[in-house]
Formats: C-alpha cells, structure tokens, sequence
C-alpha cells in the first residue's frame, strides 16, 4: 500500500515469511525496564497504571534486560539481507504484552525511539497471554514472569525467565551462551547426579558416551541459530554460539560434543568448566544472552553484568 512507501524499513518488518522465520516473543518487562511502572500496577492498581502510561507516552523507556539481544538479532538481520537481499530465514520479533491496548502507546513509541524493528504488538490484558504464542509461530518467549514462563513452557514452546538488572550493550555479533544439561540436552544425567551423585553420573555418561543425549527445551531454537550461522564464513558470520557447562571435559564431555556432532549443531567456543563458576568466563565472553538452568549461575552471571535467562 502506498502508505508504506516513505519508509522501506517498515515494509521490511512487515514482510517476514512465517513458515522460515525465526519468531521471538518478549513481553514488555523483558525489553524494557518497567520495574517502576509494575510497582504502581501492583500497589495502585490497573486504572493508575493506564493514566501513568497514557501521561508518560512520549517518554521513552529505559532499555530492560532483553533490548541488547533483540538489537544484536536486528544486526543479524541486516547482516544476512545484505548478502543475500531475497534472504528468507531472519528474525522476526514480537512484543506480547498483558498491557491493555491504551497502555500500549508507550511501548510502542518506545520501540519506535530506539529504532527496534519490531513487527507485531500484541496487547492482552487480563489473560494468559502464552495461548497465542503458538500461532504466531513462537519458537523462543522471554518473559519477567515466571508464571508467562511455565505457562508457555507446558504449551511446548521454548521459554525462559528474564531477570531485570543493568545491562552494559555488548557490540555485534550476537553471542549466545547456552548452558548444556537442561537447556541445549535433556536433564537426564543431571537426574542420576541429584540421586545417585558424581560417581554414578560419570559412570553413566562414559556407559553412554555414543548414544546422543535427548534434546533439551532450547535445542530448537540453538539449531537455527546454527541454520542462520552457516550461511557465513566463520570470520564474517554475525552469529557466536557458546555452550559453558558445569561438566568435565575429560569424564564427561566427549558424549556433549558427539551429540552436538550428531545434531549437526557447530558451537563456535565450548567450556566444560567441571563445577567452577561461569561468571568469569561470561564475562570475558560479554554475551547478549546467557541461558542457564542453575539459579547460583544466573546469579554468578547478573553479578558481572550479563544479560541472564533461566529455564526452569
């Protein structure tokens, strides 16, 4: 329509092709910093909120804990139209929100602002909010909501809970850092640990060491990200991966790497760090996102300032 022709970025947003595009959903909390915001929600209610959001609508949000990742994706995105114009496998972006649609200007503007190249709003006040992540084709939902996390979580769509904190920007390429056990593979062995401890956990993976371990709730989303990553050279690509795990690389991290073998999956760095702390290794790494199952690790990770996700 010839409304959209004074700004081609917008008809670019407008055009990502569902059934090839990797769509990522974040609630407001987890793009923006709206921790006072959600303090007069809960204290003065909904009506209070509104007026608040409707008053303050031209006022721009601080970046939350999320907006460097969904900046580096846009990076991404540029990266691959450039070379290859007709490029059909990109991010698309979608902003779910429990604010109602006249709270919703602020956010809107606030993208706006920042130059986000967000394609869908999606203001449902009052409900569970998860139910339409499945139709809009959702492969990854970040959320400052635990219960948005569980709930999208037994719907089988990928999620995890955003922590607020301050965030320094990372510069390009995305890096994403996964977590092994209960992330990228299935908690299986982490299971035999909790029960029958380290001996038998060890025991068990050497036992196991040629049978690829299950997928984990973020396998799907880490594959395409590695689809997106081989459409480039190692030097130009705009996409890093990072798997940093509690295992020990010489007991068990032969069966992580056979499996990531097996999956075709190419992790650009892999740390087994055999029980150590994570946080100085992300912070060396400096990653958009961490994704981790261990709430000490998300803990290790906020305190060196790095923009965390747990998967529960």
């Amino acid at each position: 329509p010839s409304w959209l022709s004074p700004n081609q970025s917008f008809l670019h947003i407008l055009q990502k092709d569902l059934s090839e595009a990797l769509v990522i959903a974040v609630t407001t909390r987890a793009i923006f910093s709206l921790e006072e915001e959600h303090k007069l929600y809960l204290e003065k209610g909904k009506e209070e909120y509104i007026r608040h959001q409707q008053a303050n609508q031209d006022k721009p949000l601080p970046p939350g804990t999320a907006f460097a990742f969904i900046q580096a994706v846009q990076y991404v995105n540029k990266k691959m139209l450039e070379s290859n114009p007709a490029e059909k496998d990109l991010f698309d972006i979608l902003v779910l929100s429990n604010n109602s649609p006249e709270s919703g200007v602020r956010i809107i503007n606030s993208a706006k602002h920042y130059g986000l190249e967000i394609s869908k709003f999606c203001f449902v006040s009052n409900e569970d909010s998860t139910q339409y992540l499945k139709s809009h084709g959702v492969k990854l939902f970040l959320s400052a909501d635990r219960t948005d996390v569980c709930n999208a979580l037994k719907r089988g769509v990928s999620a995890a809970l955003i922590f607020q904190q301050e965030v320094q920007a990372p510069s390009t390429p995305l890096r994403v850092v996964f977590d092994g056990d209960a992330v990228l593979f299935s908690n299986e062995t982490d299971q035999i640990f909790q029960e029958q401890g380290l001996e038998e956990a060890v025991q068990y993976e050497q036992a196991m060491e040629n049978v690829p371990m299950g997928e984990g709730p973020l396998k799907a989303f880490a594959m395409h990200l590695g689809k997106m990553r081989k459409k480039f050279s190692q030097e130009k690509s705009p996409i890093r991966t990072y798997l940093v795990t509690a295992r020990s690389g010489r007991d068990m991290g032969i069966r992580a790497i056979k499996t990531l073998r097996e999956w075709g999956l190419e992790i650009d760095e892999a740390f087994f760090m055999d029980g150590a702390p994570k946080g100085p290794i992300l912070a060396q790494i400096q990653p958009h996102i961490f994704f981790d199952d261990g709430l000490h690790n998300i803990q290790g990770a906020q305190n060196v300032g790095v923009p965390s996700a747990w998967v529960p």
